[in-house]
């Protein structure tokens, strides 16, 4: 296990934090236990927008996890800039998203789009499925399973 000054620390962000950025998480971390390395990683995710501040995530987000094997809780905070600074990689769902968090001041480095990882993925953005029925979460599951396989591999690639 690594200590605490050499963890990676990452944070998942999309608008609300209850579908999408949590559900990224959530995987990321499930993948990091499956390969042993859990401990070399700092995850959470967080909201551009507060209102679902305190809730849990989605009953449809956990369901489609729960479906998948994937453990999923915690509750939606709202990213604040100090963020910008404990973190490591901030890594948005979609461009909307990831130009909130410039415009809040995040250094441009440390913003990325969480798709950009995965030399698989067939579109840029995770789309949000908020509005939608289980097929949109189901969707946003495969995106960020195999974004997060890609992330693991190259974060893990780095450390060594």
């Amino acid at each position: 296990m690594a200590d605490a000054g050499n963890l990676i620390k990452v944070c998942f962000v999309c608008m609300g934090n209850i579908c999408r950025s949590p559900l990224a998480a959530s995987v990321f971390v499930h993948k990091a236990k499956q390969r042993g390395v859990e401990g070399h990683f700092e995850v959470e995710s967080a909201g551009t927008g507060g209102w679902h501040a305190g809730e849990p995530p989605d009953a449809r987000a956990r369901r489609t996890a729960a479906a998948h094997g994937v453990p999923m809780s915690g509750t939606a905070r709202q990213i604040k800039r100090g963020d910008f600074d404990r973190f490591d990689l901030l890594l948005c769902m979609d461009d909307e998203n990831r130009e909130h968090l410039l415009a809040m001041g995040a250094p441009p480095g440390k913003v990325r789009l969480l798709l950009s990882c995965d030399p698989q993925a067939t579109c840029r953005e995770v789309p949000d499925p908020y509005y939608g029925g289980p097929d949109g979460f189901e969707r946003v599951y495969q995106l960020v399973d195999s974004a997060c396989e890609a992330l693991l591999d190259e974060l893990l690639a780095v450390r060594r």
